[in-house]
């Protein structure tokens, strides 16, 4: 059985350490590994997203994103900045497999607009795509360089830094039956496998979205992702149970500078 380890960039942020089982759906494909182990490592130091945000009042340059991490022990999320009372509240840090509560992961959100002392964030929830308001002063907002876009017809992946391609290569994308959802999502979690040579390869990115046709992989809730392979020869083809398969080279220097928050555009 492989195992992971997980690693987060939002904060800094040190982790306690405890094996989990993985709740990554979709990653594998034709009877690939039933399910992971997965540690958070205590050593990572985890650095700030990026720079401070820029005030509402300052044009942002149209690659940059806003990335919003909670400073408070529950999110609460309404439907409309100043609502009385909220739809959802979210744990922070949140548990990564309900089986050892003390697997726990920051809740990071990416920012899709503001209105005074509220933020509207991308939440990893079913529907994909689901939106709420948040208030301001329960998160620290960093600004971000990077982006991802995913083409699935195409079976390419391409990062950039500012204007700049950071990296640009072939994926493999989910089955007819599985498909890779398509949307706006964003990172949410960083996986370090203990055994590079599994089907997840040396890293795996959890997404904020869902698969559409799954509702439950491995005992998680079906949570699709950005990971490595072990058999390149799949990349350029339809085989995962909804993840995005790259290099394996790639997603290791990708897993030294993507923060959690980088948003992911998912076409056809």
């Amino acid at each position: 059985m492989a195992r992971l380890t997980c690693r987060c960039r939002a904060a800094r942020a040190s982790l306690a350490v405890l094996a989990v089982g993985a709740l990554l759906a979709g990653c594998g494909g034709g009877g690939d590994d039933p399910g992971l182990g997965a540690r958070v490592d205590p050593t990572t130091s985890v650095p700030a997203v990026g720079a401070p945000a820029t005030t509402p009042t300052t044009a942002a340059p149209a690659w940059q994103s806003e990335i919003a991490q909670a400073n408070v022990a529950d999110v609460q999320v309404f439907d409309a900045p100043g609502a009385t009372a909220p739809f959802l509240e979210l744990p922070n840090p949140w548990v990564y497999d309900p089986d050892h509560p003390d697997q726990t992961i920051p809740q990071v959100f990416l920012v899709k607009e503001r209105s005074p002392g509220w933020l509207q964030v991308l939440l990893p929830v079913r529907p994909n795509g689901s939106t709420g308001w948040v208030r301001e002063a329960d998160m620290t907002v960093s600004d971000n360089p990077y982006r991802i876009e995913v083409s699935i017809g195409e079976h390419r992946i391409t990062v950039t830094r500012e204007t700049d391609v950071v990296y640009e290569g072939t994926i493999a994308v989910g089955k007819p039956e599985t498909p890779t959802p398509q949307g706006e999502f964003y990172l949410r979690i960083l996986i370090q496998s203990i055994d590079p040579s599994s089907v997840y390869g040396p890293y795996a990115y959890g997404l904020s979205s869902h698969s559409e046709t799954l509702e439950t992989f491995a005992g998680g809730d079906a949570q699709t992702g950005i990971h490595g392979n072990n058999d390149a020869s799949v990349l350029g083809a339809d085989v995962t149970n909804g993840c995005i398969r790259i290099d394996n080279d790639a997603i290791t220097m990708l897993s030294s500078i993507l923060p959690l928050g980088t948003p992911v555009e998912v076409g056809p």
